[in-house]
């Protein structure tokens, strides 16, 4: 169980300017679209969902057809139409109308509508997978979403340290304890900040409307960001794979096939009765006959095999699919398991350091004496914005590795029935 990022004593601005974004637990949390919110617009708006489901119309059809039992058959003989000797085309000519039926046997009709139901169940699990390929794409883009949007509070925060040092370097020159040219160097610093502010603030912007496409949407978005920093308990490790459905129904029709393709074998007799109508004298006469084909086990047994084999593979690549979602699974929860410690190691010691490290630098260089230099205040401020930056990089890592988790486990699925049903 993943412990949770803890708020800490950051000194100065630094809790102002990064508590909205980093830690979700305070009252200054967010208020926007959370990723259920995002994931549901982008179900509902899957024009995918059309395809799926006229897929599903044409599956259903195709199992209403299997339930038709092979169609009578009348027909109509014409004799002596035309012959040698003395003919007269009216009296010679015979005429028999015949009705025909064919008798289904080995139990064809319950296994052909039981192929073509499974038939559509794999049309159906193939439908949702292709909409959790895309929530997964959309999710990622959400994650996308967050980390710019932390990384303003950041960026801004170097803008302050470098406008401050700037305020202190002034003075320092002004007192002839450090060059112009620090002074300088001071201005190109928060000319830096300041530009890599904006692009923070445009980036995000950026970021937001391409998450905002992704349900249709022109404009750019609100987005809860409290979601970014919370570590949320990973899937068991033996959950199972969204993935086996697919192949689980495509074993399943294999073998519904393979039972169609054997019932085929059995050999349907075919029975007509007739009347029959002679042209001289207007007599009549009732006619019956019957056919049934030969070798039908013969005939079938291909298909039978194929069928067969067809559902070997299934199986196989079930048990293939396993193996592999299985180590999938297993390395991202290694992975994000490994960010959740550097991120602790990172909040415990590493910015506790870098911060009082700023400080002291700050402190002495304030005070005048020429113990603590520009460079040396310049890096103590860089090394501490490093450890945020690496903070919001692990973060992005964690939840990106958690949207191929939610993929592998199908958490989303539950938003795709009310898209279905739209």
């Amino acid at each position: 169980m993943f412990p949770s990022v803890r708020l800490r004593a950051f000194p100065r601005l630094t809790v102002a300017l990064l508590v909205s974004t980093l830690f979700p637990a305070l009252p200054l949390a967010a208020q926007g679209l959370s990723l259920t919110d995002a994931l549901s617009r982008v179900a509902q708006a899957d024009p995918g969902v059309a395809v799926t489901g006229a897929q599903r119309d044409a599956a259903t059809a195709a199992m209403r057809q299997a339930e038709e039992r092979p169609q009578d058959v009348v027909t109509v003989d014409l004799e002596d139409l035309a012959r040698t000797g003395p003919y007269t085309p009216v009296a010679s000519t015979q005429t028999t109308a015949w009705y025909e039926r064919t008798w289904e046997r080995g139990g064809k009709r319950e296994a052909r509508v039981g192929a073509a139901r499974l038939n559509r169940d794999v049309t159906e699990q193939r439908g949702r997978l292709r909409q959790l390929d895309i929530l997964a794409q959309a999710q990622a883009a959400w994650v996308e979403a967050l980390a710019a949007e932390a990384e303003i509070p950041v960026a801004l925060e170097r803008l302050t340290l470098a406008q401050r040092l700037e305020r202190e370097v002034a003075r320092r020159v002004g007192r002839a304890l450090d060059p112009l040219f620090a002074l300088e160097r001071a201005r190109t610093a928060v000319a830096q900040a300041r530009i890599a502010h904006e692009q923070a603030i445009e980036a995000a912007r950026i970021a937001r409307m391409s998450l905002a496409a992704w349900w249709g949407a022109d404009g750019d978005v609100q987005i809860d960001t409290s979601s970014f920093s919370r570590l949320a308990p990973d899937p068991a490790a033996d959950a199972q794979p969204i993935d086996v459905a697919l192949l689980d129904a495509e074993r399943d029709a294999a073998a519904a096939r393979a039972r169609l393709a054997e019932a085929n074998s059995a050999t349907d007799p075919t029975l007509r009765a007739g009347l029959r109508h002679y042209g001289q004298g207007n007599d009549v006469s009732i006619v019956v006959g019957g056919s049934i084909p030969l070798g039908g086990r013969r005939a079938q047994r291909g298909n039978v095999e194929q069928a067969e084999a067809e559902r070997r593979v299934a199986e196989a690549e079930i048990s293939v699919l396993r193996v592999q979602v299985k180590r999938d699974i297993d390395r991202l929860l290694a992975q994000r398991a490994a960010i959740v410690r550097e991120i602790n190691k990172i909040d415990n010691a590493v910015l506790p350091s870098a911060e009082r490290a700023v400080m002291l630098v700050r402190d002495g260089y304030n005070r005048g004496g020429t113990a603590f230099t520009f460079l040396e205040v310049t890096q103590a401020q860089e090394a501490m914005i490093d450890a945020y930056d690496r903070r919001i990089t692990l973060l992005k890592s964690y939840h990106l590795d958690g949207a191929r988790l939610d993929r592998l486990t199908g958490r989303h699925a539950p938003l795709l029935a009310s898209a279905e049903n739209r």
